[in-house]
């Protein structure tokens, strides 16, 4: 299926362009250390007939071999230049799902829609319940769920850059169908709207209050009363492509839709990074945030056999020896 673009769409690939320009070299590629990938990728299939699809994106799918009924998914959805099954396998998230036991769902965007395939985190035609790439995705989620016999209790949702927005988008629109979502590199959830750019938002952020972070969430669900996912979000202090400002207006969005403190309960570090967590009022974890000191834009992974080493260093795919989607996974109860 593929839809027509009008003049968005030709901000939309300037921008990606600009995105491409000035992201960081890509990082080397990992040390024979890795473990190799091409079991996992090779398992990676395409999935058609999931939905209307009316964003016209493509699914595919990770189910480890012999994964019994009852199991957690987990949605990762890939950044800007890159692909669905480069993204899950180099992000690591393929072998966690061998060594504990979920099925993944790998959205990915076509051309059609993007010229540099970035999903379109900033288009109201894209972000809004039921509508274009956002109930694409959802509609992915529930196909998985019935064709695997997943935990309906426990779905996922991350992402990396524009893939991070899309997992704000996710959580906000849909936030019955998430337990918690993982935002890498990525933006709050009507940032362009509320900056009047995507430009603005990137590199300089929009000027909300908390409340008003807050009501851009729940204008997208209106009368939600159930619970809100637990955010966790991962930045580089030196992203010069989603400044660091975005982590900070995640925490207040989401804080106030959670009715969390605004201060960090807990300040500390985790392998020698930053590290906070904003409880709510139950004393249960709302928003934890990892500032990874030095890291530019990209996917944290930490290549290697270790216990919480994950992932194959790459383009926006960098190892600073802490894997995100390890962290994500640990703290979802995946593991």
């Amino acid at each position: 299926m593929t839809r027509t673009r009008g003049p968005a769409a030709l901000v939309l690939a300037g921008l990606a362009l600009v995105v491409y320009l000035v992201l960081p070299a890509p990082a080397q590629a990992a040390t024979a250390q890795a473990a190799p990938a091409p079991r996992a990728l090779a398992a990676v299939q395409e999935v058609t007939g999931f939905g209307a699809n009316p964003g016209a994106l493509k699914m595919y799918r990770y189910v480890p071999a012999g994964l019994p009924a009852g199991r957690p998914v987990v949605v990762a959805l890939h950044g800007c230049t890159q692909n669905a099954a480069g993204y899950g396998t180099g992000g690591g998230w393929t072998a966690l799902a061998d060594r504990w036991g979920f099925s993944l769902v790998l959205p990915q965007q076509t051309p059609a829609n993007n010229l540099n395939s970035c999903l379109n985190w900033f288009q109201a035609g894209d972000i809004e319940r039921g509508r274009g790439e956002a109930a694409s995705v959802a509609q992915m989620a529930d196909k998985q769920l019935a064709d695997a016999g997943g935990d309906a209790a426990r779905v996922y949702v991350t992402g990396l850059s524009a893939g991070g927005g899309m997992t704000a988008v996710m959580m906000a629109a849909y936030p019955e169908k998430f337990a918690a979502g993982g935002v890498v590199a990525g933006l709050p959830y009507g940032c362009a709207q509320a900056a009047a750019s995507p430009y603005v938002c990137m590199y300089v952020g929009a000027t909300q209050t908390p409340g008003q972070w807050g009501d851009r969430v729940r204008a997208a669900r209106p009368g939600y009363t159930g619970p809100w996912p637990r955010l966790t979000v991962f930045q580089g202090s030196a992203d010069y492509t989603v400044k660091p400002v975005n982590m900070s207006d995640l925490v207040e969005q989401w804080t106030d839709v959670r009715g969390a403190d605004q201060g960090a309960d807990i300040s500390d570090t985790v392998a020698g990074y930053p590290h906070q967590v904003f409880r709510d009022a139950t004393g249960a974890p709302a928003v934890e945030t990892y500032s990874i000191t030095g890291m530019g834009h990209g996917q944290p992974v930490d290549p290697g056999s270790g216990a919480t080493q994950c992932g194959t260093a790459g383009a926006y795919i960098l190892d600073v020896n802490v894997c995100a989607a390890y962290v994500l996974g640990h703290s979802w109860g995946l593991g």
